[in-house]
């Protein structure tokens, strides 16, 4: 090997050597971030895993004590489970409770059950339209108008209807009402419920459009 060759190569490791002196720490820094990132994030997916086991296993629990009417123990896990993560498993518990509650006579109680709810934004209009529907059963049309804001669609529609016509305004029901069967299926169960209700605040049904051939 020529002497240059050597003095190449002697010059070369001191390139490295200097390159490590001056990088090496930054360089071990970037990749104990990104392991802490790694870790970090497997840690975090197998803590959101424990996190929706436990929130079953609460709900679980919470529809247990349901089952045999214990809504106080019902009451105190559907708490338990609005004070972790899963929002969603706390809003499905709550509107189950809510309902035991009415079954139980107990419909004020329900309304404060659902009042108190924030809920997951695909939760949310169904516990309005339940609220609402409460607040009409107890007198309180006007409440639950408030409560359906404005809600299009046909079972929302069909609780304006409920309410406007609790509070006497017939003429604004009969409209709710209509516009609830405009979008609803001919087929659908409730659409003879709806009709009967139009009827009942002085309006005719449409009759359904025949196919055409």
């Amino acid at each position: 090997m020529a002497i240059d060759d050597l003095l190449d190569e002697h010059e070369q490791s001191e390139r490295v050597r200097n390159w490590l002196k001056n990088n090496g720490a930054g360089m071990i820094g970037g990749i104990a971030l990104g392991l802490a990132v790694i870790f970090g994030w497997q840690w975090w997916q197998k803590h959101q895993v424990q996190q929706a086991e436990q929130a079953n296993l609460d709900y679980q629990l919470a529809v247990d004590s349901l089952a045999t009417a214990d809504l106080k123990k019902a009451q105190a896990e559907v708490v338990k489970l609005q004070g972790g993560d899963a929002n969603v498993y706390a809003d499905l518990a709550t509107l189950r409770l809510a309902k035991a509650q009415v079954d139980a006579g107990q419909a004020e109680t329900a309304i404060a059950t659902l009042r108190a709810l924030n809920p997951d934004p695909s939760l949310k209009s169904l516990v309005d339209l339940r609220l609402a529907r409460l607040l009409t059963d107890a007198g309180k049309g006007e409440e639950a108008l408030k409560v359906l804001g404005d809600a299009s669609d046909s079972s929302s529609l069909e609780a304006r209807g409920d309410a406007l016509f609790a509070t006497g305004k017939r003429d604004q029901a009969r409209d709710a009402y209509l516009k609830a069967l405009t979008g609803m299926d001919v087929a659908a169960p409730q659409r003879r419920l709806v009709e009967l209700k139009l009827t009942d605040a002085g309006g005719t049904p449409p009759k359904p459009e025949q196919p055409t051939r």
